[in-house]
């Protein structure tokens, strides 16, 4: 039987202010990509979202950006490998503080935004993350952008890497995500995601906006919690992955 793991990006509001509706995503996914405060997040919101995924039985990952709260860690940044090595492992020691505290454990880490898109193409980025998960933890998971210099970075240093595709994003012909500034980067439209998902589960390959077959390994999927109608659209491809017999599971689910 095939299966894949199904994780969205989450507790990604800040103070008063609240993104998406996590909870009801929450009951569609296996694992929670939570957002460590540099892109979003606060520690009432990070103990708040991890709480929810222990009680939903969701596993837990940390989800660290570029220190970039205004910009929603969206923008692209030039930091040292140092720099970026320094911001990565802060971020997971945070997350996993909050873990800890309420006896569950950290999974894995998914760089985010601006973070995660170059890292899929810059080598010394790649490696300066990959290096922070591995000195945080080396038996934490990393999950990157199905064939990337980011997942390629993680298995030259031995992590245990999930290759990530998405069901709400738009492909380039060379394998990366569609930028968010052009019009067709989000897939708005849910049978159009759930036919995306079932290409790449099925025949190994996405559809680029160009019209290229680019090969993708699928062990993870992504939804983005705060896209409008994420929880329908998280439903929609949870029944659609269920129909098709798929095993939808956590990596280390038992």
């Amino acid at each position: 039987m095939p299966e894949i793991d199904f994780n969205s990006d989450l507790g990604e509001g800040f103070g008063l202010y609240r993104l998406g509706d996590d909870q009801a995503v929450l009951a569609q996914i296996t694992s929670a990509n939570i957002a460590c405060g540099f892109h979003a997040g606060d520690p009432r919101i990070m103990r708040q979202t991890v709480a929810a995924a222990v009680a939903a039985g969701v596993a837990v990952g940390a989800h660290p950006s570029f220190p970039d709260l205004q910009g929603f860690g969206r923008r692209k940044m030039s930091l040292s490998p140092d720099e970026a090595y320094e911001c990565v492992l802060y971020q997971v020691g945070a997350l996993s503080g909050f873990a800890t505290a309420q006896g569950t454990p950290l999974q894995h880490v998914k760089p985010h935004g601006a973070l995660y898109n170059q890292a899929a193409a810059d080598p010394a980025l790649a490696r300066a993350i990959c290096e922070a998960v591995h000195d945080f933890d080396p038996a934490l998971y990393l999950y990157g952008l199905a064939n990337s210099t980011l997942t390629d970075a993680g298995e030259a240093l031995g992590l245990k890497v999930r290759h990530e595709v998405f069901a709400d994003r738009t492909y380039q012909a060379d394998g990366t995500l569609t930028p968010r500034g052009q019009a067709n980067a989000m897939i708005t439209d849910a049978e159009q995601a759930v036919a995306q998902v079932l290409c790449m589960l099925r025949e190994g390959h996405v559809v680029a906006v160009d019209g290229t077959r680019v090969p993708v390994r699928a062990d993870t999927l992504c939804i983005h919690g705060d896209q409008p109608g994420a929880a329908a659209f998280a439903r929609a491809i949870r029944q659609a992955l269920t129909r098709e017999g798929v095993n939808v599971r956590a990596p280390r689910a038992a």
